[in-house]
């Protein structure tokens, strides 16, 4: 890492409750200190959330000799990171974010910390907001691979699902450690060669899956033969505590490019009824969409992949990715606060994109 001899203890100092799990999880890989202020000072009611007071309690878990301070009303965090430790843990994450919002910055941390991580999360598994557990499964687990984070101890197991408001589902995620990670070339997404997914329904009638699957082939078998989309029913306890239905879809290229697509129904006694036709339409289409953006790694998991490049070895990592996200982009600054590293971004354009294309 560059940087003078003492930058690592200079606390750095932000304000605003946005990007919370990136500053904490860049504070933890860097062992840099970190302040945040006026945590939703002017609202009503002011502070964490509970969704973020429970990552935090998270992060103190996964971590040993972590120093955390909050003020009275919750407008003020302190953090002084300890040890990244792992071992084997569980937590309750809060229903009003799904689990995926705790595993995207798990899927960060775990390569690096003492012991392997072995975690069980209990909460929502699928809703509108977070990326599904079934979603990163599906494509932040080849990334790891890439980068030579692999092994029987690298898995993500739905125990049950819970949808939104209540949830109920549990999830089991373990991962090996890895302190030397390949530096990756992964700049040609190639040809998609064929389209994976699954519909879940849960606490509806399971005709709802296969109407979905219809639907989404539909539109989907236009363009490739090979199609499957797995239905999900479960039942009983496994089931979790809300009704719901969604789908995920997964496209794969020639290379091992995955990008993906997904979308859950609206919450219990939230928003119109959606019609699973509707919903399986709708997702086929997104992956389309996300086709069409280009690149090698999908929009959940850009920042995963440029966090692993930069905490690579010294030897020259390449990607290419489709547009960046807002949330990308923040993340390349907060790389440059923590770590000093910038990366070098070129753009291509779209002539660029179709030279391939043209015969000699």
């Amino acid at each position: 890492m560059a940087g003078g001899g003492g930058s690592s203890s200079q606390c750095l100092s932000y304000a605003g409750c946005n990007f919370l799990r990136q500053r904490l999880v860049l504070a933890t890989l860097s062992g840099r200190p970190l302040k945040i202020r006026k945590i939703r000072a002017r609202e009503e009611d002011p502070g964490l959330r509970d969704f973020e007071a429970s990552f935090i309690r998270l992060i103190d878990k996964v971590t040993n000799g972590s120093r955390i301070e909050i003020n009275q009303t919750g407008t003020t965090l302190y953090y002084q990171p300890g040890l990244l430790y792992g071992g084997s843990l569980e937590h309750d994450c809060s229903p009003s974010r799904s689990i995926g919002y705790y595993l995207e910055s798990l899927l960060c941390l775990a390569p690096f910390m003492k012991h392997p991580l072995k975690i069980v999360l209990r909460g929502v598994t699928n809703d509108q907001v977070d990326p599904s557990v079934d979603n990163l499964k599906a494509t932040a687990l080849p990334l790891l691979k890439k980068f030579g984070i692999d092994g029987e101890g690298l898995e993500i197991k739905i125990n049950r699902r819970g949808m939104p408001p209540k949830g109920g589902g549990e999830i089991l995620f373990a991962c090996p450690v890895r302190k030397v990670l390949q530096p990756i070339q992964f700049t040609d997404p190639g040809k998609i060669k064929r389209i994976r997914g699954t519909a879940y329904s849960v606490r509806v009638s399971p005709q709802m899956a296969n109407r979905m699957v219809e639907s989404a082939r539909g539109i989907l078998n236009k363009f490739l033969p090979d199609i499957y989309i797995y239905t999900d029913h479960m039942k009983g306890v496994s089931s979790g505590k809300s009704p719901g239905f969604g789908m995920c879809l997964i496209a794969e290229t020639i290379n091992g490019t995955i990008l993906s697509a997904e979308l859950a129904s609206n919450p219990q006694g939230q928003g119109a009824a959606v019609l699973p036709e509707e919903l399986g339409q709708n997702c086929a289409k997104l992956l389309l969409e996300e086709i069409y953006r280009g690149g090698c790694v999908d929009s959940t998991n850009q920042s995963l992949v440029l966090l692993l490049m930069t905490l690579g070895q010294q030897d020259v990592s390449k990607v290419l990715l489709g547009p960046l996200s807002p949330y990308t982009i923040e993340f390349l600054r907060h790389l440059r606060s923590f770590f000093q590293i910038m990366f070098k971004i070129e753009t291509k354009s779209p002539e660029e994109e179709h030279k391939e294309l043209i015969p000699e």
